[in-house]
């Protein structure tokens, strides 16, 4: 029932100088994606810019994708919000349009209660057939999803895993403690793969992938068949690329990485805009250094 094993590329969304989306170039992400041997493609996550797009663009976003993709790959599409009805709203039109899978992130802003975060939840799960992977960053929602939280939801049937961005390995190992084999758990920070993997993770839903995809899913390949030393390997050797793409706020500088590989051009929404320039120097430099220029 796990969704996708591997790595899940979080697809940054390519957009044109007029501030639309380009979708040409979008499509050409997703058949560069399924080629590179990415396992699956995350649409309107948070490296997506989902919260600057408008719900038309949103699901023409995650439908674009899903034609191009064919059903070669899930498609998952990102339909969380801090308002319940919106959630469900999304949710139904991303199923409509083809999605796979649903990536909810929990509410923002509203420091939800355990009870109504549940309820919330259930909800959304409710309105749809499609299964669902919680998202839990709290850096940027002000709402942690904690063991016990994560206990309860994933009674709910559709829901059968969780992005975890906490960056606590205690928690995570936590969560893997009381997961069972019908959930699956994916690291939501690219330089805590392989630490997730050890405790029985199934993937990572990466940023990384953007400009790795090809290596990246090697990583957590080589760890799930057992060579667990290719893959430290790999992680670390990506670490000093993972800390240039997130020196400043994501997704400035890794759609900023796109751009330097030549598939998008680099314009952004506000209150999103283009990277310093020493960004720019240290990200090239990376990039350079791991062999991507």
């Amino acid at each position: 029932m796990t969704i996708f094993k591997g790595s899940g590329v979080a697809l940054i969304t390519p957009m044109l100088q007029d501030g639309s989306v380009d979708f040409d170039k979008l499509k050409e992400l997703a058949e560069w994606h399924v080629r590179q041997g990415t396992n699956a493609i995350i649409a309107c996550g948070t490296t997506g810019e989902a919260s600057t797009l408008d719900d038309e663009e949103h699901i023409a976003v995650i439908e674009a994708v899903v034609k191009q993709v064919a059903g070669r790959i899930p498609v998952i599409g990102g339909t969380g919000s801090n308002n319940t009805q919106h959630g469900i709203h999304l949710s139904k039109e991303a199923q409509r349009v083809g999605a796979d899978a649903l990536l909810v992130v929990t509410p923002y802003y509203n420091k939800a209660t355990k009870k109504s975060l549940v309820a919330h939840y259930e909800a959304i799960c409710q309105s749809v057939e499609l299964p669902v992977i919680l998202y839990s960053v709290s850096s940027r929602t002000g709402l942690n999803l904690t063991p016990e939280a994560v206990a309860e939801l994933k009674k709910i049937p559709n829901i059968k895993g969780i992005k975890e961005a906490s960056g606590d390995i205690s928690q995570i190992a936590e969560i893997a403690r009381l997961a069972d084999d019908d959930f699956a758990i994916y690291s939501g920070n690219d330089d805590q793969v392989t630490p997730i993997l050890a405790l029985g993770g199934s993937g990572v839903i990466s940023t990384i992938g953007n400009i790795a995809p090809k290596q990246t899913a090697q990583l957590v390949a080589d760890f799930l068949n057992g060579d667990v030393k290719a893959a430290i390997k790999e992680q670390l050797r990506q670490k000093p690329l993972i800390d240039a793409i997130f020196s400043e706020v994501n997704p400035v500088p890794i759609k900023a990485a796109v751009s330097l590989l030549g598939k998008c051009e680099l314009h952004y929404r506000l209150p999103l805009g283009v990277p310093e320039d020493a960004t720019l120097v240290h990200l090239e430099e990376e990039m350079t250094n791991y062999g991507l220029l």
